[in-house]
């Protein structure tokens, strides 16, 4: 049995999600919705159904919505008995499942690079491993099995490589070591950087606080370049909520009850 109640897992929830301009105007990235629910909530799902229930969130942009979400979740989420004339006497009648969610809301700057969002966050991460993920990216994937490559192959780091759009970042790989890291080439071919990365706490090492610290383009390469990065093959689906018809192909899978995301409760 893997243990996962003690790893976190670090999702990176700041940036302004320009590309979705007619949602980000009013709400972070990872606050629009797929069905009812906020894609960091189905990102969140993903991890619990495996274990996973400690989350660490990189607030940036409009962090304040995500963290009125989670304040007000228990009242937003559930029935409740209110007794008037008794500020503080309210009865929870339970009906969600995310049962055991520890979520840390760390503010970690509005312009903040992607690098530097992480580096601010290592003081809650108290063991050797950790988790890392986009605040906008969903998979069908094994958790367990990513969790245990990485163990199985000692480097510092592992990231989930999917085979989608062109657009994004691409990695060169042989035999599972990642040989090459170039973020959003003009022509791609192969593997991209989907997410769902396993990291060892030496990652840190390769971070600042300086808001100019990115993470692929600098820290990633540098793991590349001296192998000390591996892929995980994804086997399973992928998609990221990236664009406005991204979204509108996110909600159309989940309302056909055909979202290849939706491990739990299966």
């Amino acid at each position: 049995m893997i243990e996962t109640e003690k790893i976190p897992v670090v999702i990176l929830c700041g940036g302004m999600g320009t590309r979705l301009r007619e949602e980000t105007e009013y709400k972070p990235k990872p606050m629009i919705e797929i069905g009812n629910k906020p894609i960091l909530w189905h990102i969140m799902k993903i991890y619990s159904a495996y274990g996973f229930k400690d989350f660490i969130l990189c607030l940036g942009y409009k962090g304040e919505m995500i963290k009125s979400y989670f304040y007000n979740y228990e009242i937003s989420n559930n029935d409740f008995t209110v007794e008037l004339g008794s500020y503080k006497h309210v009865e929870i009648h339970s009906n969600h499942k995310e049962k055991g969610w520890r979520v840390t809301l760390a503010d970690t700057g509005e312009t903040a690079l992607k690098g530097s969002r992480i580096k601010k966050i290592e003081k809650y991460v108290n063991g050797d491993l950790f988790m890392l993920t986009y605040g906008d990216g969903v998979a069908d994937i094994n958790l367990h099995e990513l969790l245990s490559f990485h163990k199985n192959h000692g480097r510092i780091g592992t990231v989930t490589g999917v085979q989608p759009p062109s657009r994004f970042g691409e990695m060169i790989i042989k035999d599972n070591k990642d040989v090459s890291f170039t973020e959003k080439p003009q022509v791609s071919e192969g593997l991209i950087n989907g997410g769902f990365f396993v990291f060892n706490r030496k990652i840190f090492d390769y971070l600042s606080e300086d808001n100019n610290c990115d993470f692929e383009v600098g820290p990633l390469e540098q793991l590349a370049e001296e192998g000390e990065l591996r892929v995980y093959e994804l086997k399973g689906d992928w998609a990221c909520m990236d664009t406005f018809r991204d979204m509108q192909y996110l909600n159309k899978l989940w309302e056909s009850r055909k979202a290849f995301w939706k491990i739990w409760d299966k």
